[in-house]
């Protein structure tokens, strides 16, 4: 028995000594996790484009990408989707907010997103609301 478990220590401890050493080290991954690229239309010259929104560190092309990360883990609740559709049958105002419209693609919290926005309605207006700064904000 006692042979049995010594043998057992010698291959544990030469198997571990066998892992490269970068499997050792903690240093945070070097691109993003979170990746977004939002696109925007019809809110003119001023909210167009299509913008890369990296989280974790903050960056990309999105003009204000430390504000829109920051609104987004402010919003973030784990098990629910923040990028999620109005649920079908949703009561909502017929309130006209404009012609702009939205798409964000990517991750999030290692999720992927594929999620599309408008200003047709009370609910639609209030669900891009949320979002402000990640998409822009109206004056409608």
């Amino acid at each position: 028995m006692l042979r049995r478990l010594a043998l057992t220590a010698a291959v544990s401890a030469a198997a571990l000594s066998a892992l490269p050493a970068t499997a050792h080290a903690s240093t945070p991954p070097t691109t993003p996790i979170d990746r977004l690229t939002v696109t925007v239309t019809g809110m003119g010259a001023e909210g167009d484009g299509t913008y890369r929104l990296n989280c974790h560190p903050a960056g990309g092309t999105h003009p204000q990408a430390k504000e829109a990360c920051a609104r987004l883990d402010e919003i973030s609740v784990y098990g629910r989707d923040l990028f999620a559709p109005v649920p079908p049958g949703t009561m909502c105002t017929m309130q006209y907010g404009g012609p702009a419209t939205a798409r964000i693609t990517g991750t999030w919290h290692g999720r992927p997103v594929n999620a599309t926005y408008d200003r047709s309605n009370g609910c639609e207006i209030g669900r891009w609301n949320a979002l402000v700064p990640v998409l822009p904000a109206t004056s409608a």
